[in-house]
């Protein structure tokens, strides 16, 4: 593949909900292209896009995949991007590079759960955007149906761009309104036929309607335009391009991707309209002593790049997807990781399609490329020139919602699952991986079950390691609510060397973790020995006394004692503390406490009920209702295990449509009713 500068380069990202079409419209545009001489298909498992083997099983993507292009001498990026909702860390990287997308709509589903919060994560992000209709062929598909849903769900600047001629399998083609000329398809290769006479006044309307919207882009256009006065076809393009970029028209391109229709409409429209990397506004970083500046996407600038997405291969090791942000790069360069202050040479530098690399000499200012066996750069990383040090804000990462625990199903494969976690966490960092020493757990946090899956199904296939999975166990706390005054004394007498400890203890509540402090007078109990008295009741409060969860929320105030000269010592003491706790626990009323989240449930309206009253049968308090982007933000407090696999029943009860973030809060007493449930079922255990 040739060079190309940042003018020639378009980066452009494929969306759509899941089961629309994306990873085939990737084959469609690799075909049209002559990047590949057949189209592959999903259903025989040869698609550039899915390679790996749980993509090709699942017959869904489940990772981001480059498919670089040439076309009319331009060259587009395309980031095909999974569809499940749970598999969002590739979405905000590959967002956070692009600057046009294609969002997808399945003609016989209309707009979907998927496509909404896609449109709504497009919009957040000023992306200008390109809608295709895809499967126009299928049955039963109703093209004005499709398209007042569109208009009513994602907005009244989505514009048709096209119209399709024929329905059903008989869907021949499209009228092409900016250009007013009917494509008609036959064995996947279309040619241009006038429109017909019971077309046009169809297509006069819609013509009519795109340049109503065009000429509101400018005055000089609004003035032409209520005056009668013919627009010309630069002016229109020009109008078309600055209302794409704006954000304030939509295209919606009507084909098959399985038919390659559409596909040439849309190659010219993103080469047309959506723009280089270089001609938005400047990229904003922060210099070696922490003030801001601005980066041009140029090629005359220090070079400087954001690693967006990092993939393990088992050939080449971990290798990380680069957007060159400014300058140029190419093999055997030295760059500084910024972040981390480390000095590298890229020796393996090359694009990707798919699992296929792709040579050129030197790589240009807003091109995306891929480096391997570049040690220590991951996800989120900057590089740049080390005369020249930048350093860009990385994307953040959402946190888990749901966790769930496993073990090795084969002993031996105890010592791998560390590795094959952590190597797995380099190529998606959006799940967690936690070792809870109080339940002797190993926890993996994601966004959903299918992410989980998927982690789950890349260790099997790429490490061999198989795990059985279990739910995860809540971690609780013990604490008293009553102060009481208790007598510890530890006494032994075997011969030789006596032991003697004597302690008199005030145990109160409180709302620090752990409080010790002393009253004693008259060295009752000599200070060499509070040390020992302190450490006694840290070690004892390790395990409560109701089911062995540790004790918090506790002031300890040692006040009176006494000693022997010869027979006190430090061990005696530290026993004689935890017998004190072990007498207090008997008055002090000591209860158990549970975590409580900070939940911020994200809902359409008319789900707000549904959701508010659930949040009350989990014993959640809900704290307020904020709005945005057309949806309603429901927060609340609520125990964490009553919201275990809440992501689950969410999806059921708001049809797909809601999400949720958490956040530990504190500690808070467990109903009374429920306390006996937990001690047993941990002293079980």
């Amino acid at each position: 593949m040739k060079e190309y500068t940042a003018a020639e380069i378009r980066n452009i990202a494929i969306l759509g909900h899941q089961g629309s079409g994306k990873t085939s419209l990737s084959e469609a545009l690799l075909f049209a292209t002559g990047a590949i001489e057949k189209k592959g298909e999903v259903e025989k498992k040869s698609t550039v896009s899915d390679y790996m083997v749980e993509e090709q099983t699942k017959q869904s993507s489940l990772s981001m995949s480059l498919i670089p292009v040439e076309w009319n001498d331009k060259k587009i990026n395309f980031l095909d991007l999974p569809g499940s909702d749970e598999l969002v860390g590739d979405l905000n990287q590959a967002l956070s590079v692009v600057k046009g997308a294609v969002l997808l709509v399945d003609a016989s589903k209309g707009v979907e759960v998927g496509t909404e919060r896609l449109w709504r994560e497009l919009k957040m992000r000023h992306i200008p955007t390109v809608i295709y209709v895809n499967k126009m062929d299928k049955e039963n598909v109703k093209f004005d149906e499709v398209l007042t849903e569109i208009r009513n769900k994602l907005g009244k600047n989505t514009l048709p761009f096209s119209w399709p001629i024929g329905h059903d399998e008989n869907f021949e083609g499209y009228v092409n309104v900016i250009e007013m000329k009917a494509r008609i398809y036959k064995d996947g290769v279309g040619h241009d036929e006038e429109i017909w006479e019971e077309k046009r006044a169809k297509i006069d309307e819609l013509r009519n309607m795109v340049m109503e919207s065009v000429a509101e882009t400018s005055e000089e256009l609004l003035e032409l335009f209520f005056a009668g006065e013919e627009i010309s076809d630069e002016q229109i393009k020009e109008g078309l391009r600055s209302g794409i970029v704006a954000g304030e028209l939509v295209p919606i391109i009507v084909g098959s991707a399985t038919r390659s229709i559409g596909i040439h409409a849309l190659l010219k429209t993103f080469a047309d309209f959506l723009p280089a990397p270089n001609a938005l506004k400047k990229l904003k970083a922060k210099d070696d002593k922490g003030e801001e500046i601005e980066r041009e996407t140029s090629d005359d600038q220090p070079f400087s790049g954001y690693v967006f997405k990092t993939i393990v291969d088992p050939f080449l090791g971990a290798v990380s997807f680069i957007k060159i942000n400014s300058g140029t790069l190419k093999t055997g360069q030295e760059v500084l990781i910024s972040n981390r202050d480390e000095t590298r040479k890229i020796m393996n530098l090359f694009m990707l399609r798919g699992k296929t690399q792709l040579q050129a000499e030197l790589y240009h200012a807003g091109d995306i490329v891929a480096a391997a066996k570049v040690e220590s750069l991951h996800t989120g990383d900057t590089i740049c020139d080390p005369k020249s040090p930048v350093v860009y804000e990385p994307v953040p990462m959402p946190t888990a919602v749901i966790y769930i625990a496993v073990h090795p199903k084969h002993k031996n494969d105890e010592d791998k699952i560390s590795q094959a976690l952590q190597r797995l966490n380099i190529e998606d960092p959006t799940f967690e991986i936690v070792r809870n020493k109080e339940t002797a757990q190993l926890l993996l946090g994601g966004q959903g079950m299918t992410h989980l899956g998927y982690v789950m199904e890349r260790m099997k296939t790429m490490f061999k390691v198989d795990v059985d999975v279990y739910d995860q166990k809540i971690v609780y706390r013990e604490t008293i609510k009553k102060t009481v005054q208790a007598e510890g004394k530890h006494k032994k007498q075997s011969g030789g060397a006596g032991q003697f400890g004597h302690v008199w203890i005030r145990f109160e509540p409180t709302k620090e973790l752990f409080e010790f402090s002393e009253e004693v007078f008259g060295g009752a109990v000599p200070k060499n020995y509070f040390p020992a008295v302190e450490k006694g009741l840290i070690e004892t409060f390790e395990k409560g006394p109701l089911a062995g969860f540790p004790v918090i929320n506790v002031k300890a105030t040692l006040y009176d004692g006494s000693y022997h000269q010869v027979d006190s010592n430090e061990i005696s003491f530290k026993l004689a503390a935890s017998l004190a706790f072990k007498e207090a626990v008997k008055t002090a009323q000591p209860t158990i406490l549970e975590p409580i989240v900070k939940v911020e449930v994200t809902v359409k309206d008319q789900y707000v009920g549904d959701v508010m009253g659930d949040m009350n049968k989990r014993r959640g308090r809900v704290l307020g209702m904020n709005q945005s982007d057309g949806f309603q933000v429901v927060v609340a407090d609520v125990p964490e295990a009553e919201i275990v696999k809440y992501v689950i029943d969410l999806k059921a009860m708001t049809q797909g449509s809601g999400a949720f973030t958490r956040e530990f809060m504190r500690y808070e007493e467990v109903p009374g009713n429920l306390i006996p449930k937990i001690i047993e079922a941990y002293k079980e255990e």
